[in-house]
C-alpha cells in the first residue's frame, strides 16, 4: 500500500508543478522561455520525486513506465495495475489542486487548459501525434531502463539523469503535442479542460494514451534484446 500512496503523491506533484507551470507561462511558439520553463518544471519534478519516493515505489509516476517495468519482469501484473490506478488518481488530485488554486483565485484567462495535451502543433494530425508520442516515450523509457539496470552503475545520479531526459523530450515535443509520454498526466487535465468547456483535449486523448504505451512497450522489447547476453 505504501508504494501506491507514493505513486499517488509523485504523480500529483508532477501534474501540479508541470501542468501548473504550463498554465502560468504558456507554451505557444512565440514563448520560447515558456517552452523551457515548462520542460524544466516536468523534469525537475521527476528529479525531486525520484529522490523522495524512489526508494519506496521506484517513482514510476507514469503508466507507460510501469508497463515497461512489468514487461521486463520488474513487477507482477497485479502490482502494475495498482501502480497505474494510483498514478491516474494522483493526476486527478494534482489537477484538482490546480483547479482550486487558479479557478477559486479568480483567474479566468488561463493558458494551456489545465496543461492538457493537444494536436495543434501537428495541425490536428492524429498520426503525427502518435509518432511524436511513440518516439519520445521510447527515448524516455529506454533511458529509464538503462539507468535502472543492475549493469548500469549510475548509483545516486539515476534520478537526475531521468529528470534531465524528461526535460530533453519536452523541449522537442511541447510545440508538437504538449509532450505527454505519460497517459496519467494527460487524462486528468483533459477531463478538467472538458468540464471547463474545452473539449479538444478529450477528443484527442486516445493519442496520449496509446502513443506512450506503445512507445514504452517498444522500449521494453528493444532494451531487453540489447541487454541480453
Amino acid at each position: 500500500m505504501k508504494k501506491y500512496v507514493a505513486e499517488v503523491i509523485g504523480t500529483c506533484v508532477l501534474v501540479l508543478m508541470g501542468c501548473g507551470t504550463a498554465m502560468l507561462v504558456g507554451c505557444d511558439a512565440e514563448s520560447g522561455c515558456g517552452y523551457l520553463l515548462t520542460a524544466l518544471a516536468f523534469g525537475l519534478s521527476i528529479v525531486a520525486e525520484a529522490y523522495c519516493i524512489g526508494n519506496i515505489s521506484g517513482c514510476h509516476v507514469n503508466p507507460a513506465v510501469s508497463l515497461a517495468v512489468y514487461m521486463n519482469g520488474g513487477m507482477e501484473l497485479k502490482e502494475m495495475i495498482g501502480y497505474m490506478v494510483s498514478q491516474v488518481i494522483g493526476a486527478f488530485v494534482g489537477t484538482v489542486l490546480l483547479f482550486a488554486i487558479f479557478m477559486t483565485g479568480g483567474v479566468d484567462d488561463l493558458t494551456g487548459g489545465f496543461g492538457a495535451n493537444g494536436l495543434a502543433g501537428v495541425n490536428g494530425s492524429s498520426v503525427a501525434g502518435l509518432i511524436v508520442e511513440i518516439v519520445l516515450t521510447f527515448i524516455f523509457v529506454m533511458t529509464i531502463l538503462g539507468v535502472t539496470s543492475a549493469k548500469a552503475g549510475h548509483g545516486s545520479f539515476g534520478g537526475l539523469i531521468i529528470g534531465l531526459t524528461l526535460t530533453f523530450v519536452h523541449i522537442f515535443g511541447i510545440g508538437l503535442t504538449g509532450t505527454s509520454v505519460n497517459p496519467a498526466r494527460s487524462i486528468a487535465p483533459a477531463v478538467f479542460a472538458a468540464v471547463n468547456g474545452n473539449t479538444a483535449p478529450i477528443e484527442s486523448l486516445w493519442v496520449f494514451i496509446v502513443g506512450p504505451l506503445v512507445g514504452a512497450a517498444l522500449a521494453a522489447v528493444v532494451y531487453r534484446m540489447l541487454e541480453k547476453d
